[in-house]
C-alpha cells in the first residue's frame, strides 16, 4: 500500500508586483507518495521553485498563499505559526539548494553544519550526528568520507559540496526532500556523478523528491512522473516515459527538441585565420603553476571556435591571455598576424576594440544604476565618437538587432529577464563593431528555451556581420549547437581539437569521450545505464582520465 506524504490542491499564490498583488501560482494541485520523485519543469517565471517551496510550508519575500491546502502527511500547513514550521523544516522536509557554495557558512566545517539540523530537532546527539555524517558522506561516493566533514566549504569541490548539501539533507531522515536545480552550476562531468549519488541515495532511503530544473534531460533521469509548469499554470503532467516518449502539448513538445545540431561550416584559406595562439604558457602572479601549457589554436574568420573542459581546465584563462587580462609568461596572440601587446593596460584602442567579450552573468556584467540606452551607448561613443542624436539612433538600431524593443532604452537592468540582460550584453559588444567576440559561459545560466534564443540570434549575428566567436563553454549540447570548430581542454592544455564533426564523431580522446558521454540524453534510463557501465569499467570516469595519459 503507498503512502501520501504530501496533497496540495488548488494553490492560488499572489506576488507583490509593484505594489499589486498579481497571482504566480495558478491553482496547482501536487500528490506525493514515498518512494516517488517528481520532476517541476519550465523556464524562469514559470513558478517551479515557489510551487516546490510550499512543500516547507514557505513562500518567499514578499509572495502570499491566498488559497488552497497543503497537507503534510494529513497535517495542514496553510495557516501554522512559524514555531510549528520550523519543526518540520529540516526534520520532516528538507531543502537543497541551487548554489551550494551560497548556502554553506564559510566559518564551519561540512561536519558541524551536518549536525545542526538533526541535533537541533533533538533526533541525535552531536557524536552520533558526526558518525551519521560519516555514512552518509559514504554513501553520496564523498571522498574520505571519515575526514572530510573535517574540512571547510572552501576547500571542496562545487560537486562535492553538492554532494555535502544532499547529506545534510538526508541528515534528519526527513520523508520529503526539495532539490532546487541542484546540479545547474555544476560541469556536466560533476553533474552525472551528483546525480547518480542522489537518486542513488534517495532510493536507497525510500524518501520522496521534488526535483526542480529547467533541463528536461536532467529531470528525465530522475523523475517517475513530471509536471510541466507556464507562468505558475500546469501545461501538462504526466508518467515520465509516456510524456517523454509521446508529449502532448506544444510547449513541452519544443522543450524536447531545443538545440538541434547546426551544420558547420568548412574549408578556409590560410589568410582566413584571424587569431593565433601559438605556444601560450601562463600562470597567476606570485604562484609557481602553469595554468596552461602550450596552447596552440587558431580562429578563423567568421566562424565559431568552442572551447570545452570542466571547470579548472583553463578555458576562461585562455580567455583572460587573449584579451590582455593575463599576459602570458610564454608564447604570443596574434591578431591578423599582428603580436598583441600582451598587458591590456598597454592595448591601443582599436585592439580593443577589435576583441569584445560576453560574460557569463550578465547581472553583474552591468551597471545597475545606469539606464539600457547608456550601457549600449558606452563602446559608440568610446569607440566610435558618436555622441547625441546619432548615438541614440544607434543604440536604437543595436536594439532592433538583437531583438528587444525600443521601450526597454529607458528601463535598467533590474527591470529586465536572465535573457534579455544577456541579450543587451550582446548589444554591447556589438556596439564596439569588433571582428572578434569572446562569449564566456553566456547561455550557462539561462533556462533551454531561451538559451536556445540567444544562440540563434548569435548564429543570424554572425551570418549578418561575419563576426567571429570563441564560445567557451562546458555544455556539450551548446557546442553541438553552435560551433564549427572545437578545443577541447584538460588541466590547461589541449587534448583534441579540430572541426566539429571529426571531434564528436568517435574515435575519441579519453577526456573527450568523457565529456560526451556525460550529456544527459532524453532516455529515462541513460543514467542508471551509464552509472552501470562505469562501474564494469565500459566508459570513462573522472578518476579513470586523472590516471591515464590524456592523448588517448
Amino acid at each position: 500500500m503507498t503512502e501520501k506524504l504530501l496533497e496540495i490542491r488548488d494553490l492560488l499564490i499572489e506576488a507583490d508586483i509593484n505594489g499589486k498583488w498579481t497571482p504566480i501560482v495558478h491553482g496547482l494541485s501536487l500528490t506525493l507518495e514515498r518512494g516517488e520523485i517528481i520532476g517541476l519543469i519550465g523556464e524562469s517565471g514559470a513558478g517551479k521553485s515557489t510551487f516546490g517551496l510550499t512543500a516547507l510550508g514557505y513562500t518567499k519575500p514578499g509572495c502570499r498563499i491566498v488559497s488552497g491546502s497543503i497537507k503534510l502527511s494529513g497535517t495542514e500547513l496553510v495557516g501554522q505559526s512559524e514555531a510549528d514550521l520550523r519543526k518540520i523544516r529540516g526534520n520532516k522536509v528538507a531543502y537543497v539548494a541551487q548554489s551550494a557554495a551560497a548556502s554553506f557558512n564559510p566559518a564551519h566545517t561540512l561536519a558541524e553544519q551536518f549536525a545542526e539540523s538533526p541535533v537541533q530537532h533533538g533526533k541525535m546527539s552531536m557524536s552520533d550526528a558526526r558518525k551519521r555524517s560519516v555514512e552518509l558522506f559514504r554513501q553520496l561516493n564523498l571522498p574520505d568520507p571519515e575526514h572530510i566533514g573535517e574540512r571547510y566549504p572552501h576547500q571542496v569541490s562545487g560537486g562535492q559540496l553538492q554532494r555535502a548539501m544532499t547529506a545534510m539533507a538526508l541528515g534528519s531522515d526527513p520523508d520529503i526532500i526539495i532539490f532546487d536545480e541542484p546540479t545547474t552550476a555544476l560541469d556536466v562531468t560533476t553533474q552525472i556523478e551528483v546525480l547518480g549519488a542522489i537518486k542513488e541515495a534517495v532510493k536507497a532511503r525510500n524518501v520522496a523528491a521534488i526535483y526542480i530544473s529547467h533541463d528536461l534531460a536532467v529531470v528525465a533521469q530522475m523523475a517517475d512522473r513530471i509536471m510541466v509548469l507556464r507562468y505558475g499554470k500546469l501545461i501538462e503532467e504526466g508518467n515520465a516515459r509516456e510524456m517523454l516518449a509521446n508529449p502532448k502539448e506544444e510547449y513541452t513538445q519544443k522543450l524536447l527538441n531545443v538545440r538541434a545540431q547546426r551544420e558547420p561550416r568548412t574549408g578556409h584559406d590560410e589568410d582566413d585565420i584571424q587569431l593565433r595562439i601559438e605556444n601560450i604558457t601562463a600562470r597567476y602572479p606570485g604562484t609557481n603553476f602553469d595554468v596552461l601549457s602550450n596552447i596552440n589554436v587558431n580562429i578563423v574568420r567568421g566562424k565559431t571556435v568552442a572551447i570545452v573542459g570542466e571547470s579548472g581546465s583553463g578555458k576562461s584563462t585562455l580567455a583572460r591571455v587573449i584579451t590582455g587580462l593575463l599576459p602570458p609568461s610564454q608564447g604570443t596572440v596574434k591578431f591578423h598576424g599582428r603580436e598583441l601587446v600582451p598587458a591590456l593596460r598597454n592595448r591601443p584602442k582599436e585592439d580593443l576594440q577589435s576583441i569584445q567579450m560576453i560574460y557569463q552573468m550578465a547581472d553583474i556584467a552591468m551597471n545597475p544604476r545606469h539606464k539600457i540606452k547608456d550601457i549600449i551607448g558606452r563602446p559608440l561613443e568610446f569607440y566610435l565618437g558618436l555622441k547625441g542624436e546619432q548615438r541614440e539612433q544607434r543604440v536604437l538600431e543595436l536594439m532592433r538587432q538583437i531583438e528587444i524593443s525600443e521601450d526597454y532604452a529607458e528601463r535598467y537592468p533590474a527591470q529586465l529577464s536572465g535573457g534579455e540582460k544577456q541579450r543587451i550584453c550582446i548589444a554591447r559588444a556589438l556596439a564596439a563593431e569588433p571582428e572578434l567576440i569572446i562569449c564566456d559561459e553566456v547561455t550557462s545560466a539561462l533556462d533551454q528555451l531561451v538559451a536556445e534564443g540567444i544562440l540563434d540570434l548569435l548564429l543570424n549575428l554572425q551570418k549578418e556581420l561575419d563576426v567571429s566567436y570563441i564560445f567557451i563553454t562546458h555544455d556539450l549540447a551548446t557546442v553541438k549547437a553552435i560551433a564549427d570548430e572545437i578545443v577541447v581542454m584538460y588541466q590547461g592544455m589541449v587534448v583534441e581539437q579540430g572541426p566539429k564533426a571529426e571531434i564528436i564523431a568517435p574515435p575519441h580522446a579519453p577526456y573527450t569521450e568523457l565529456l560526451l558521454s556525460s550529456v544527459p540524453e532524453m532516455d529515462p534510463d541513460w543514467l542508471d545505464n551509464l552509472v552501470e557501465r562505469r562501474k564494469r569499467g565500459e566508459a570513462p570516469t573522472a578518476e579513470s582520465i586523472a590516471s591515464s595519459p590524456l592523448s588517448g
